[in-house]
């Protein structure tokens, strides 16, 4: 079944670390862009950053300098990883995988991020 699982989200304070999971399945991360997204309550889902299909990375401006996104070919999982959290990030976040040739798209459900003191 093609889908895309993420995981990680949870309750943390701010300060703290937290790396996300998206888990691919019959989706070989080589072939497609899988991005990270967020949406805080009553706001617009925004771009975070993205793995390409080809090992390069880019970041939405806003978060340049506090994630690093990556990717495990052998487990086809990208990951998104928080060094200092801020109450900002709040939000659920949903991964994305995207072909750079069709118009072909998928998102995950989202794992929600409660940063809070």
């Amino acid at each position: 079944q093609v889908q895309l699982v993420e995981s990680g989200g949870g309750w943390k304070q701010p300060g703290e670390s937290l790396r996300l999971s998206c888990a691919a399945s019959e989706i070989d991360i080589n072939e497609y862009d899988i991005s990270w997204y967020r949406q805080a309550p009553g706001d617009q889902r925004e771009w975070v950053a993205t793995f390409g299909s080809g090992g390069s990375t880019t970041y939405a401006a806003s978060m340049e300098g506090r994630l690093t996104i990556s990717g495990d070919k052998a487990k086809e999982t990208v990951y998104l990883q928080f060094d200092s959290l801020k109450p900002e990030d709040t939000a659920v976040y949903f991964c994305n995988a995207a072909s750079r040739y069709t118009t072909w798209t998928m998102w995950g459900r989202g794992t929600q991020v409660v940063v809070s003191s």
